[in-house]
């Protein structure tokens, strides 16, 4: 598995990322519009991942972000693209459900 989350970047320590969601990050949901009116982690806004670089303005200044899709492939890709961007900072939160159950810690 950790082979897995090394090419995906997924988080594979939800503690950890209860924590940085504490510190209330900059959290998006990169799945489709459709995908993310079926229902989303609290907080997040939907920047779906094709959107992601003609997005970028959207993530400048933010001191933490956490990207988060299905199953964290997505994610994984949004979190190259911001740091190719310049973005730092950026979290693979992995998948919705990752991210919903961080939240409940």
């Amino acid at each position: 598995m950790g082979f897995l989350s090394a090419i995906f970047g997924r988080s594979t320590d939800s503690v950890k990322l209860s924590e940085l969601l504490l510190q209330k990050p900059f959290l998006v949901d990169v799945r489709t519009p459709a995908e993310f009116s079926s229902g989303s982690a609290k907080g997040a806004v939907n920047i779906p991942l094709d959107q992601i670089p003609a997005k970028i303005a959207r993530f400048k200044g933010k001191s933490r972000v956490v990207v988060f899709c299905r199953s964290g492939n997505r994610s994984g890709q949004a979190k190259a693209l911001l740091e190719k961007a310049g973005i730092s900072h950026v979290t693979n939160g992995g998948s919705l459900g990752n991210v919903i159950s961080a939240q409940r810690i």
